[in-house]
């Protein structure tokens, strides 16, 4: 029998002092064995948090990106050695940014083309470049790239990925980690690949077969109504009313574009995609992917070097296979998890765990960004792995 209470008390505390309100769904084989709801929605309103509540999820929006990449690999689609520029020819010619000895960065051609897996593994070296001007040359020339998009008005994400053709990576493919726009590469190969927009591929292959009616990238139905305010750390480590700066990805409408939008959903949705990834791929008893590209998309493909990258608090002791982290080494991790243990998390606060050992997953989903996000993560993840 397996005794919940101190996950119950975990997740209680951290709504009476760090978070709105939280809620969290664990699966083991084909049941729900940890279903639970705390706190608040919205805090000023006094609407609390249940089964209904849709969170905006972020970064998180990689793992139905990357879990239907690693089913179009597995339907023969594509190589993971094929050039990019067999599907995007305006990556023919990429160049990249090499330091001087005098400080300078010159503009240099590639030795190595970029490839599939480059972009599967964040070893291209495009980073977003969302946010302000940056002393990396790479990082400010994305960040130029999107201002000019933007002020262009809407743009596709096909549009933003021929775009960043223009932009020097930061180093030859396959040298080094860097987190980034190799997601929206993905996405952009999963458009060319189903011949249609990431959205709707993604309710086709993913959302609809497994049930996910409340998960989306642009808003539709009650959805907007069932949205959790967002809400970031206040001086004191409480939460306060923050700006949920992706929400105009979420409008209908062409004119709201702007590349790839962000996925919502709730935790009893996203569980159901860890439990098809938990299960081999198989969801009510019909199969979705195969097991073994999910153990491909699991295994670590980083070397020495790109593990080095990839290190943070969060992390440390996990590997980095496709668009998911995966757990090799438990003792540095200060993890009680399975090796092979594998997901991600977002900046606005949910967190996936799939450890196919057990046939488990777990998802927590909260709405609020601040800067101890890896300590709520990395605790849920050893409280609930100690509950079993």
């Amino acid at each position: 029998m397996k005794d919940f209470t101190n996950l119950d008390r975990l997740l209680e505390n951290l709504t009476q002092q760090r978070l709105p309100g939280v809620a969290s769904v664990i699966t083991q084989g084909d049941q729900v064995i940890y279903e639970n709801y705390f706190g608040m929605a919205d805090l000023e309103n006094h609407k609390k948090l249940d089964a209904q509540t849709v969170f905006r999820i972020y970064s998180m929006t990689k793992l139905p990106i990357y879990t239907l990449s690693m089913m179009l690999y597995e339907r023969g689609l594509f190589l993971m050695d094929d050039p990019l520029y067999a599907y995007f020819p305006e990556y023919r010619h990429v160049k990249r940014y090499e330091l001087r000895p005098n400080g300078d960065y010159a503009i240099v051609p590639l030795q190595t083309p970029i490839q599939v897996r480059h972009i599967l593994t964040m070893a291209m070296g495009l980073p977003y470049g969302n946010g302000v001007s940056s002393p990396n040359p790479t990082e400010d020339a994305m960040c130029k790239m999107h201002q000019r998009l933007q002020a262009q008005g809407p743009y596709t994400l096909r549009e933003e990925i021929r775009a960043a053709a223009e932009v020097p990576v930061a180093f030859e493919p396959g040298t080094h980690w860097m987190y980034g726009f190799a997601s929206e590469l993905t996405a952009g190969l999963c458009e060319l690949l189903t011949g249609k927009e990431i959205e709707q591929a993604l309710k086709d292959e993913l959302f609809d077969p497994l049930e996910m009616t409340s998960t989306g990238m642009r808003f539709f139905g009650d959805i907007p109504q069932r949205l959790s305010k967002f809400y970031v750390e206040g001086k004191d480590g409480r939460p306060i009313i923050g700006e949920p700066r992706m929400d105009g990805k979420h409008l209908p409408g062409k004119e709201h574009l702007m590349g790839c939008p962000r996925i919502f959903s709730n935790a009893n949705d996203f569980a159901k995609l860890g439990m098809m990834l938990a299960n081999g791929g198989v969801y009510k008893g019909k199969r979705i992917m195969g097991h073994k590209t999910i153990d491909l998309m699991r295994r670590n493909q980083l070397n020495e070097i790109q593990l080095h990258d990839f290190e943070s608090r969060i992390t440390m002791g996990y590997g980095y296979g496709c668009g998911v982290r995966t757990l090799i080494n438990p003792a540095r991790a200060g993890a009680n998890g399975s090796v092979g243990e594998f997901g991600w998390e977002g900046g606005s606060g949910p967190y996936f765990v799939v450890d196919p050992a057990e046939k488990l997953s777990m998802t927590l989903m909260y709405q609020r960004g601040g800067n101890d996000l890896a300590e709520i993560h990395l605790k849920f993840r050893n409280v609930a792995y100690g509950c079993l």
